[in-house]
């Protein structure tokens, strides 16, 4: 008998029209090349949303990937994110949805919440364009080899 594994879930996110605020982003579409093959489901996506609590809670894993202001500009971190669930009580939903919200959010509706882990990397910019800075550019493939392997 064969048991049945869930997938792991990525959600890289960010705007493609805003300098490395794409980095989640253009991480997501490398994955859904070099994760081929591996039980892994990757969702490109410009920002989070409430649809995503679905999926979310029928993965075993969620890796969610993002840039951020906060942090040493060019550096990146994996933190685990899914104890951050047990703090946070309620999910009140303001113009936008963090990781963690997500997780509450697919905890409430669909009683699910899986391990989580956010790959952050700390930008230079935000600034309007369509390409990443050198340093993200340095960076995206240091975050992907981490990525591929934890798969």
């Amino acid at each position: 008998m064969k048991i049945s594994r869930r997938p792991t879930l990525i959600i890289g996110y960010g705007n493609p029209l805003r300098g490395d605020d794409a980095f989640g982003w253009h991480a997501a579409h490398r994955l859904v090349t070099l994760a081929q093959g591996k039980s892994v489901r990757v969702l490109p996506a410009h920002q989070l949303t409430p649809e995503l609590a679905e999926p979310i809670s029928e993965a075993e894993l969620v890796i969610f990937i993002d840039a951020s202001h906060q942090g040493e500009p060019g550096a990146w971190q994996c933190k685990d994110i899914a104890r951050n669930v047990l703090l946070a009580p309620d999910c009140s939903f303001a113009h936008y949805l963090t990781p963690v919200a997500l997780l509450v959010f697919a905890r409430m509706v669909y009683g699910a919440c899986p391990r989580a882990l956010l790959f952050s990397f700390t930008t230079e910019s935000f600034g309007c364009g369509e390409t990443l800075t050198r340093s993200a550019k340095a960076a995206l493939p240091e975050v992907l080899q981490r990525i591929l392997a934890i798969l």
